[in-house]
């Protein structure tokens, strides 16, 4: 019996992973999103959510955000038509590591997943009391990731991405 438990703790402690990243899931949805732009336009592709040591960053197709109220919602896809990624660094990440002229050489990054798969929606409506500012109500869906280790991220579903605003 005393082998038998020996044995147990040995399998236990061997099987046990041995640091190595693991990302259970993915969540950005108190983050606001950030632009290198001071002003965000219709020409605008590139947005980031920061959220300490991660980055779900969005590369919308060009063209796709347009100054009209859309009919239904506009569709993209990842990865043919727009791209998501996300990145885990080594310390927290601040949007001077994304915006700055000269790039910052830290935090590194530790790892980055593009989306292999999923869907932009994007709802445009006019802003509340006014005839020339539009709002672009951006989610993602079935945006899923594979990691290095060919491990698929639980999170398939990453509600608001969030809301642009951009005037004519």
């Amino acid at each position: 019996m005393k082998n038998l438990t020996v044995l147990c703790f040995l399998a236990l402690f061997y099987s046990c992973n041995d640091g190595d990243l693991q990302i259970e899931t993915i969540d950005f949805d108190s983050v606001g999103i950030n632009t290198c732009e001071s002003t965000v336009t219709t020409s605008s592709t590139i947005f980031f959510k920061l959220n300490n040591k991660e980055s779900l960053i969005l590369e919308l197709q060009s063209g796709v955000l347009k100054n009209e109220i859309s009919s239904g919602v506009i569709t993209s896809l990842v990865p043919s038509q727009s791209k998501v990624t996300y990145r885990v660094f080594s310390d927290n990440v601040s949007s001077a590591y994304f915006c700055d002229d000269i790039p910052t050489t830290t935090p590194l990054v530790i790892e980055e997943i593009e989306a292999e798969d999923g869907e932009i929606l994007i709802t445009t409506t006019l802003a509340e009391g006014t005839t020339d500012t539009f709002e672009h109500a951006i989610e993602l869906s079935g945006i899923t990731f594979i990691t290095s280790q060919d491990e698929r991220i639980t999170d398939l579903r990453i509600s608001e991405f969030g809301t642009l605003t951009t005037s004519e």
